[in-house]
């Protein structure tokens, strides 16, 4: 006999395993994959709102079976934003019936992106809306005081994302805006003026009947107040300019969109939250003359690279200026488009 055990038992089993347990992997059997599902059978839809990972999409637009889905999104798409306005697609449990809930799966590719960064500083860009192809920038004539230099900014970044501005001045019935709008009088830019108690509703949906238009504006313009007078069933929140500040109180925490019908046509309005800043860290500095369309034309004789700051050699425009080729109108655009290019510089 050996250590090992008989002669005679040299045909069985040194060892008897039958009775070992083995714990099953937790994470599954099958290798990690990067393959993942084709979705063929997936839902297109419109994103409407976006709460706290949230998002509310309305399937099947324009159709009789017109719904909204809540839905959430796909572990794939953890790295990448879903914003109002966004085509998307779902699956899941997508009949919109309370309690439900789907997946966003894929975003489909868009047209537009309207961005902007929290300060100057700051290269990372934040998404407000996508695929729009307007922006109407709401200001007031007073209570609070129009800012030249947000709407400079409205403007760079609606020509950085390819969306046409028009730009709505409320409360005319409390200042002239005259001496304001002749800062912008060398855009080709639709402007129109409203009274407190009278809005030129047919007018401004006119100009939204087949676009979808994101509303932007500093807190307390009358931004949402627009909003609904244009579609009554919006029921947006509204507040008022505290008088020590000359702020506006935010009433609205977040983007969200309506549909505009009226016998001429449809269109879609996405509201947005009022800001006091529009930092545009995110642009490239040579894309901003865009936005100045009568400085660009002069701008086409500056040597290749030039910053047209201030102190830029041989800079057209600054010649144009102290040669008086500029006037007034044209003098107060160059400095607005030079204060914007020296602060993306500092």
């Amino acid at each position: 006999m050996s250590w090992w055990g008989s002669d005679d038992d040299e045909d069985e089993p040194l060892f008897d395993e039958s009775d070992v347990h083995v714990r099953p992997n937790r994470r599954g059997t099958r290798p990690r994959t990067k393959t993942r599902p084709a979705h063929k059978d997936a839902s297109s839809g419109r994103v409407m709102a976006v709460d706290r990972g949230r998002y509310t999409v309305l399937v099947d637009e324009d159709t009789p079976a017109e719904r909204a889905v809540t839905a959430s999104r796909a572990s794939e798409l953890r790295k990448r934003p879903i914003v109002n306005g966004d085509r998307v697609d779902l699956v899941g449990d997508v009949s919109g019936d309370e309690g439900t809930l789907a997946r966003i799966v894929r975003i489909s590719e868009r047209t537009t992106l309207l961005r902007r960064s929290a300060d100057d500083t700051d290269e990372v860009e934040r998404i407000i809306v996508a695929n729009a192809d307007q922006m109407l920038i709401v200001v007031a004539a007073a209570n609070p005081e129009p800012r030249a230099r947000l709407v400079d900014r409205y403007l760079v970044a609606a020509y950085d994302a390819g969306i046409t501005p028009l730009m709505v001045v409320t409360k005319t019935d409390l200042a002239d805006p005259a001496e304001f709008l002749r800062t912008f009088a060398g855009l080709p830019l639709t402007v129109l003026t409203s009274r407190t108690e009278a809005m030129p509703v047919a007018e401004i949906t006119s100009l939204l009947v087949g676009h979808t238009t994101v509303f932007v504006g500093h807190s307390g313009v009358g931004k949402s107040t627009l909003v609904n007078a244009l579609v009554p069933s919006a029921n947006r929140a509204t507040g008022h300019v505290n008088k020590v500040t000359g702020r506006g109180r935010h009433t609205s925490s977040s983007a969200v969109s309506y549909r505009l019908s009226v016998p001429e046509g449809r269109g879609w309005i996405i509201d947005t939250p009022g800001v006091r800043s529009f930092g545009l860290g995110h642009v490239d500095p040579s894309n901003i003359i865009g936005a100045f369309p009568d400085l660009a034309e002069i701008a086409e004789d500056c040597p290749r690279g030039c910053t047209h700051l201030p102190d830029a050699p041989d800079c057209s425009l600054n010649e144009a200026a102290e040669s008086g080729r500029l006037d007034a109108v044209g003098a107060a655009r160059l400095d607005s488009l030079q204060r914007l290019l020296m602060t993306l510089a500092a």
